[in-house]
């Protein structure tokens, strides 16, 4: 006996589709954009990684972090050059881009641009901000509230689908559990699944909000246990921001994966993803 899953499978660009029966998709790239040529740099070194290994690979990076612990930390260049640097990347690299946004405005041009659109999950709830995206009709990546039960994402499944948008993806990143920590509870995952593809976000899952006081800290050694534990519960994708130094990065460095470790942890998950296709015993 098994938990219903959704049959709906998501594309994302030109030739990817994140689902149900579809390659192990993974979404890779910095927290932030420190700088236009350092960007380009780790996109092109991904883009290598994804090539020699074969991977369904989404770029990330972020043009403003608006929800950093204090108003000094650094937030990135902002939409404009933000745009710029993704469409660089793109051109470059080939690879699908994805960005997050925190308003409605920021939705039309960031559609122009990347083929997958992130909600941040502090703004799960948000109908205007979701109806904004949705209305794009590019796929949108929705990170669950750390606040929010699993089964409450089906009513942001809906929002989506009120602007005929059923391109959806439901990312599971940890769970508050009192003050400065996040736990996950991996009985969301096939909960959500339900509803939709679900991506599991292997660094943010492991960050402690606020940890360091004017910022956020968490523990990387983490990641590669939560990864395979999400790769063997079922998931369709995984989340993890990657650095070539993380601790000399600018912002969520504590819980990023050192850039030169995601290889290995790729081919490990997807070893592991192997077994569970040929196990119909254990198959999600």
């Amino acid at each position: 006996m098994s938990f219903p899953v959704t049959t709906q499978t998501v594309p994302i660009g030109d030739r990817l589709r994140c689902g149900p029966g579809e390659p192990l998709l993974f979404i890779v790239g910095p927290c932030v954009m420190e700088s236009h040529a350092g960007t380009l740099a780790i996109a092109e070194s991904l883009a290598e990684i994804g090539r020699k290994m074969n991977l369904a690979l989404v770029f990330k990076a972020s043009f403003d972090k608006a929800n950093r612990s204090s108003s000094k930390s650094f937030r990135g260049p902002g939409l404009e050059q933000g745009l710029k640097t993704l469409a660089a990347v793109k051109q470059a690299t080939g690879l699908p881009i994805t960005t997050d946004i925190h308003e409605t405005h920021q939705a039309a041009p960031v559609g122009e641009v990347c083929d997958l659109l992130q909600i941040p999950a502090f703004l799960a709830r948000q109908t205007d901000l979701l109806q904004a995206a949705g209305r794009t009709q590019r796929a949108i990546n929705v990170k669950k509230g750390q606040f929010m039960s699993p089964q409450e994402m089906r009513l942001v499944v809906s929002k989506l689908a009120e602007v005929d948008n059923h391109r959806v993806l439901l990312t599971e990143r940890g769970t508050t559990f009192g003050y400065g920590n996040l736990v996950c509870d991996f009985r969301s995952l096939p909960i959500m699944r339900q509803f939709a593809p679900v991506v599991f976000d292997a660094t943010h899952t492991v960050q402690l909000p606020a940890g360091a006081g004017d910022k956020s800290s968490g523990d990387r050694r983490l990641v590669p246990y939560l990864a395979r534990a999400a790769v063997a519960a079922g998931v369709d994708a995984l989340f993890m921001e990657v650095h070539p130094e993380p601790d000399a990065a600018l912002s969520d460095g504590p819980n990023m994966l050192a850039l030169a470790d995601f290889p290995a942890l790729a081919e490990t998950c997807l070893r592991l993803r192997s077994v569970l296709a040929d196990s119909p015993s254990v198959k999600s």
